[in-house]
């Protein structure tokens, strides 16, 4: 037999991929709580054969340089913290788990919707602290979410299964993309709308592009100012979609009526920030994907990708396809 292959892992993830990792490979996984520093995981791979790693994780040209990678494997379905241009001209395909989140996501992008919409933060904490004395006719008074009408920014699968939820709240959904998604348009009752439009139609404002370059800042001061003032924005997909300064100054000015964020830029945000201290403001720690069924997947998935790189296969869930004509050529 011979010897097995050395993986880096660089956080332990649920035993449902990493006991299959562990079986198959000489594999050294980080144990801390926090990422491991830059400077490690350059060391670490250097003799390593496969890395199986985090959003967290910046996967640069060096890091693939300072070892022999055959593969890359990312415990998400985003990739914009790998180079993927690099890897590709290196012959390294870099899997990732699509699709595996999507509900979850969507739960929990509904779940932030609902939340701040009926200022459920507030309620828990008045009762914390004493100050709920009566029934109050006037008091916390928020936003309906039954017919409604909703915004989503990018129909992929999360988008899509954020506007099917919409639509069980016989809310008026509208959403924006690249392209016209005609299918769904009539399977769902969705409307078409340019940015602008949107924007200035929604009650609530949910973002679910990928973060590219033409998506960064995507909501910036004068995407925020054209929201309705009893607008709520969500953001369930990258921190650096949303300008962070002017969503500060949107919702202590009024420009919005609130924000509820799954994701923050910058990321992880400190607890003395602006963001976190607004009553308007709703902040979790990054958790769309947080059920037992979605991460045991995700494992799942991320350790299919990375056996089958290590065995010179095609990754089943490949992020750059491409790189097999670099492979096969």
């Amino acid at each position: 037999m011979g010897q097995q292959p050395k993986v880096y892992v660089t956080r332990s993830i649920p035993e449902a991929g990493l006991g299959v990792v562990r079986e198959a490979c000489q594999a050294r996984v980080w144990q801390e709580k926090l990422p491991p520093p830059r400077q490690v995981i350059l060391e670490e791979v250097s003799d390593c054969d496969g890395l199986l790693c985090l959003l967290s994780d910046e996967v640069d040209a060096t890091v693939m340089d300072a070892g022999e990678l055959r593969v890359i494997s990312q415990y998400a379905v985003g990739v914009d913290n790998i180079d993927l241009e690099a890897a590709t001209a290196r012959g390294i395909p870099v899997g990732h788990t699509p699709g595996v989140l999507t509900e979850a996501t969507a739960d929990l992008t509904f779940t932030l919707l609902m939340a701040a919409a009926r200022r459920i933060p507030e309620g828990i904490e008045k009762v914390q602290s004493g100050a709920w004395q009566t029934w109050e006719p006037m008091g916390l008074l928020g936003a309906q979410v039954w017919g409604a009408t909703l915004g989503v920014i990018g129909l992929g699968r999360i988008g899509t299964a954020v506007a099917r939820r919409g639509r069980g709240f016989q809310m008026r959904v509208l959403y924006h993309d690249t392209e016209h998604k005609w299918k769904l348009e009539e399977e769902l009752g969705l409307i078409y709308a340019s940015l602008e439009e949107l924007l200035g139609e929604a009650d609530f404002v949910s973002v679910h592009t990928p973060l590219l370059p033409e998506t960064q800042q995507l909501i910036d001061e004068g995407a925020l100012r054209r929201m309705k003032p009893q607008a709520i924005l969500v953001n369930a997909a990258r921190g650096e979609i949303v300008d962070t300064q002017a969503l500060v100054r949107a919702l202590e000015e009024g420009w919005i009526a609130g924000a509820a964020l799954d994701v923050t830029d910058p990321e992880p945000i400190s607890a003395d920030h602006p963001l976190v201290r607004l009553e308007n403001c709703i902040v979790v720690p990054h958790i769309g994907s947080a059920t037992v069924r979605a991460r045991e997947r995700m494992a799942e998935m991320a350790a299919q990708n990375l056996l089958a790189g290590l065995r010179g296969e095609r990754l089943p869930y490949c992020a750059n396809p491409q790189v097999y004509q670099v492979i096969d050529g």
